[in-house]
C-alpha cells in the first residue's frame, strides 16, 4: 500500500488444533454456564471445508450499506455515532432487550437525519428477526461476550456479512463453526479489532513491511486496564456479566487488542502462523479484595469466587519461530497498558510510553523519537488527521475502512481466519494454565493457505 515499495516474507508450515469448550453467555445480566470440553473434538486436526476459502473475496460493492446494530449499552451507541458521520451507511434496524436504549439509540439515528430505524427488542432471542432481514447489508454484534457466536451464525445464515466485537467466540468449536459459515454462506464474520486501526501500530506495520526493524524476532501485546470500579459498577455493564467471567476462566479474557496487532506485524496467516500457545497465570486475588474494600456484605458479588488469573501471562509460537508475547491484567492497579512492542535485528519499538531504537539511526544505547517516522503513517491517518469518535479515533478509522471496503466492492482488511485465530487464547490459555503451562495447538483456520503471502491492514489506497 505504502510509497516506498511493499515486501512480505516467506513462511514454513505447520499444523494442529487442541481446543477447550466453555458454555454460552446471555444477551442480559444472567450468567453463562460452563460445559466440559470434549477433548476428542478439540484435540482434532483442521476439519475439511465444504465450501471455498473467503481469503481475498471481495464484497458484492454498493452506494449504501444497510446497517443492523445488535447490542446498544455503552460500546454500541458510541459506535452507533461513528456509523453516524460516515458517508453512505443507513442504519436500518437497532436491537437490544432494553428498549429504552434502542428507543435513545433511535433517536441519535433520527436526529442525523435518517429514517427511525426498526427496532427489535422483546426478549433476548429477537436479534434473530433482525438478521432474516432482506434489507441489510452488515450485522454488527456489541453485546456480552456469550453471545457473539449465536449472533454472528444468525447474522450469517441470515445472508448478512457481520462484525463482532472482540473476542468474536469463547470456543475453539464455536470459531470453526464460524469459518465454516463464513466459507458457506459467502459473506465475511470480522473481528472488528479497533487496536489494529491505531496511529502508532499503523506506523509500525508498514515500517515492518518496509524492512525498517530488519528481520522481525518478537513482538508483544496486551490489555491491561483496572476495570474494577466498572466491573461492580450497576450502571456501566448491563448487569455482572463480564465480572461473572471471572469466575468461570482461568486465562486471557480479552487478547484481541495486543494479539491483533502483533499477529498483523508477524504476518500471521500472512506468510507466517500462530502454533502454539504456553499460558501462566497469577493467583485470582484482586477482585476479591476491592470487594472487601468496597462492597456491602448483602452485595450479589459476595456469592462469587473468582477463578481468572489476576495477570495472564502467553507466549505464542509461530511457524517461523518468532514469539508474541500476551499479557493480560483488569483486577489490579496499573495505568492503561497495550504494551505493543515489535523488535527485530535493526531495533525495536515500544509503546507507552512510545520510543524507538533503530540502526543506523541510533546507537548508545539512546531511545530515539518515534514522532521522527511521521511519514510511515498509514495513507488512512494521513487523510484523517484528526478523526471523530473515541479511542483517539482509531474506531473511525477502522469503520470507514470497512465501509470504504464494501462500498467499492473490494477485499476487506481482515477476515473470519484472522478474527478465529486472534480469538483463540480465550479457551486455549484456560487450558494451558489449567495444565501447568503445557503448549496448547492453535488451530490453521486458514486450512494450509496461511503460507500465501497477501496483503492485510497494511493495504492499498483504492484509486
Amino acid at each position: 500500500m505504502n510509497d516506498h515499495g511493499f515486501s512480505r516474507r516467506s513462511a514454513l508450515q505447520a499444523t494442529g488444533v487442541v481446543g477447550a469448550g466453555l458454555g454460552l453467555g446471555t444477551f442480559g445480566a444472567t450468567s453463562a454456564s460452563a460445559a466440559a470440553p470434549d477433548a476428542a473434538r478439540a484435540a482434532r486436526s483442521a476439519p475439511p471445508s465444504s465450501a471455498e476459502t473467503m481469503i481475498g473475496v471481495p464484497f458484492e460493492g454498493r452506494d449504501t450499506i444497510r446497517l443492523g446494530i445488535i447490542g446498544l449499552g455503552n460500546r454500541g451507541t458510541g459506535m452507533l455515532e461513528v456509523f453516524l458521520a460516515l458517508e453512505g451507511v443507513r442504519v436500518t434496524a437497532l436491537c437490544d432487550p432494553v428498549r429504552e436504549s434502542a428507543e435513545a439509540a433511535a433517536k441519535k439515528v433520527t436526529d442525523a437525519g435518517q429514517p427511525k430505524p426498526t427496532l427489535y427488542t422483546k426478549g433476548e432471542r429477537d436479534f434473530e428477526k433482525l438478521c432474516q432481514r432482506n434489507d441489510l447489508d452488515l450485522v454488527y454484534v456489541v453485546t456480552p461476550w456469550g453471545w457473539h457466536f449465536e449472533m454472528a451464525k444468525a447474522a450469517l445464515e441470515g445472508g448478512k456479512h457481520v462484525g463482532v466485537e472482540c473476542p468474536m467466540a469463547m470456543t475453539i468449536d464455536e470459531l470453526w463453526k464460524l469459518v465454516d459459515l463464513s466459507e458457506r454462506t459467502r459473506k465475511h464474520c470480522m473481528q472488528l479489532e479497533n487496536c489494529a486501526y491505531g496511529k502508532n501500530e499503523m506506523r509500525v506495520l508498514r515500517m515492518a513491511h518496509e524492512g525498517l526493524f530488519g528481520d522481525l524476532l518478537h513482538s508483544a501485546g496486551a490489555y491491561i486496564h483496572d476495570l474494577r470500579e466498572l466491573m461492580f459498577d450497576p450502571d456501566y455493564y448491563e448487569g455482572p456479566w463480564r465480572r461473572r467471567w471471572h469466575t468461570r476462566l482461568k486465562g486471557d479474557l480479552y487478547p484481541n487488542h495486543g494479539f491483533g496487532p502483533a499477529a498483523n506485524y508477524l504476518d500471521v496467516n500472512r506468510g507466517d502462523r500462530a502454533t502454539h500457545i504456553s499460558s501462566f497465570g497469577t493467583p485470582a486475588l484482586g477482585l476479591a479484595a476491592y470487594r472487601e474494600e468496597n462492597m456491602p456484605k448483602g452485595h450479589e458479588s459476595w456469592k462469587e469466587s473468582y477463578v481468572k488469573s489476576d495477570m495472564t501471562m502467553s507466549l505464542v509460537q509461530t511457524a517461523r519461530g518468532r514469539v508474541i508475547r500476551l499479557e493480560q491484567n483488569v483486577s489490579n492497579p496499573h495505568p492503561y497498558d497495550r504494551l505493543n512492542v515489535l523488535a527485530g535485528t535493526k531495533g525495536v519499538f515500544e509503546d507507552y510510553p512510545e520510543r524507538i531504537y533503530l540502526e543506523p539511526d541510533m546507537s548508545g544505547h539512546e531511545w530515539g523519537d518515534f514522532a521522527d517516522y511521521a511519514k510511515w503513517d498509514h495513507w488512512l491517518w494521513k487523510e484523517h488527521s484528526n478523526p471523530p469518535g473515541g479511542h483517539g479515533g482509531m474506531d473511525y478509522i477502522m469503520l470507514f475502512r470497512l465501509v470504504q471496503c464494501m462500498r467499492l466492492g473490494i477485499v476487506p482488511d481482515f477476515d473470519v481466519y484472522d478474527g478465529a485465530t486472534w480469538s483463540t487464547p480465550v479457551p486455549l490459555s484456560h487450558a494451558s494454565i489449567k495444565a501447568g503451562g503445557a503448549p496448547q495447538e492453535i488451530p490453521d483456520f486458514t486450512r494450509g493457505l496461511w503460507e500465501k503471502e497477501r496483503s492485510g491492514i497494511d493495504s492499498e489506497k483504492p484509486k
